[in-house]
């Protein structure tokens, strides 16, 4: 990621971006209504076809910030070169200084191309999508940022009695966000991110509660998605650091579940010094959908009906080795001050004696190959614990962790 550098006053910008060898009756349209609302606009063409670009910003100055150049972009492959336009995109937009908005419109190869670029921006720099995809999964398209995703109810493809009324609501929108940001909070309280799911709801609970005078807890549910957003606001530079008690979504990444955040959960930390307290919740839990929806090569599997939506299955002992060492390499590769406390006695709900999942070979398993590999230094320390995840005492022990590592940072500091 980037430093992105936001625009403010008179020198912030509208962006249109989009393929206006296609589209470029729409996307001047949308340009047309920004201007008249008196604000300064730049077009971005995001064409592969090569042909002359009558935007601001012609498509093969956007295809020279693809790390292999323009030849990368205009390949003659329509698949290729979409997916090089948006990587080129991506890179493009951390160099524009002036960028105060950005809004794109078409289908699914321009939403594609758009969104990479505007996920690439940080939380709160205005995104609109108006999009023929906006109506279904997007998820691919969104992820962990703040675009707003604007059904076109037509396709984007001629202006009429519909994409008028649509289009002009999406200019007109972005021209609200633009004009008229948020007052910034006199909240002078840093900003903290935990991590929960149902299972490790009481830990965090406590944590917030006994965090709240000191800082801003913002909460983030466990589900893939909420792992990537805490991350993305680690990017943005919007939290000061995190007490990661629900680190469930590696488990998902390792054994095959739906809830996956992805290869690259915890490598906002290596980018960024931030304080991190971290832990094992519900990393005893792959997840899927309903009972149904288990593939067939785990129905043999310790399962467990979590609700009539939510199947889990337990973690092996093979898994949690994997996970295990999957964190250990996250921990050493972080650049800041770090503790990670071990519950022995439990990593979620039902993960203790009388519960479905208490498995203590498993868990011995994930405690030991992340003891083994983490890298301990000077503020950088691990601690197991004869506490379960929902102890008090397991809270009170993130909580005094947090305090240790936090008083000597400034980010943790700062408002």
């Amino acid at each position: 990621m980037f430093d992105f550098p936001v625009a403010t006053g008179s020198t912030r910008a509208a962006y249109i971006a989009g393929t206006f060898d296609t589209k470029a009756r729409e996307l001047f349209f949308l340009r047309q209504c920004l201007e008249r609302l008196g604000l300064r606009v730049v077009t971005v063409d995001l064409s592969t076809s090569g042909k002359t670009s009558l935007a601001s910003v012609h498509p093969r100055e956007v295809a020279r910030h693809h790390p292999q150049g323009e030849a990368a972009v205009f390949s003659g492959d329509r698949g290729s070169a979409t997916a090089a336009m948006a990587q080129a995109f991506e890179a493009f937009v951390g160099t524009r200084r002036d960028l105060g908005g950005i809004i794109a419109a078409g289908g699914s190869g321009n939403t594609s191309m758009a969104t990479q670029g505007m996920r690439a921006l940080p939380i709160g720099v205005p995104k609109v999508m108006v999009s023929t995809m906006a109506s279904g999964d997007t998820r691919p398209y969104v992820g962990p940022s703040d675009i707003c995703m604007m059904y076109s109810v037509t396709d984007v493809q001629g202006i009429h009695r519909i994409s008028e009324r649509v289009l002009a609501n999406a200019a007109h929108a972005l021209a609200g966000m633009i004009a008229h940001p948020p007052a910034v909070s006199a909240d002078s309280k840093p900003a903290l991110g935990l991590t929960m799911f149902g299972v490790t709801t009481p830990c965090v609970q406590r944590v917030a509660k006994r965090m709240e005078e000191a800082c801003d807890c913002l909460v983030f549910h466990a589900t893939g998605v909420g792992g990537q957003s805490m991350e993305k606001l680690v990017d943005s530079g919007l939290l000061a650091g995190v007490i990661d008690v629900t680190t469930t979504e590696i488990a998902d990444e390792i054994a095959g579940g739906v809830l996956s955040a992805g290869p690259t959960r915890m490598d906002a930390f290596a980018r960024h010094a931030l304080p991190y307290v971290g832990s094992c919740g519900a990393l005893d839990m792959v997840n899927f959908g309903a009972w149904e929806t288990v593939p067939e090569r785990f129905r043999a599997r310790k399962l467990y009906r979590h609700n009539p939506t939510v199947t889990l299955m337990r973690t092996t002992p093979a898994e949690c080795e994997a996970i295990g060492a999957f964190i250990a390499a996250k921990l050493n590769a972080m650049r800041g001050p770090l503790r990670f406390l071990i519950p022995e006695r439990g990593v979620s709900a039902i993960d203790r004696p009388g519960e479905p999942f208490h498995d203590p070979e498993a868990d011995r398993a994930l405690f030991s190959a992340i003891e083994q590999s983490f890298r301990a230094g000077p503020d950088r320390k691990l601690q197991r614990l004869p506490l379960h995840i929902n102890d008090e005492a397991f809270a009170d022990a993130l909580v005094a962790a947090w305090q240790e590592i936090s008083v000597s940072s400034p980010h943790a500091r700062r408002a």
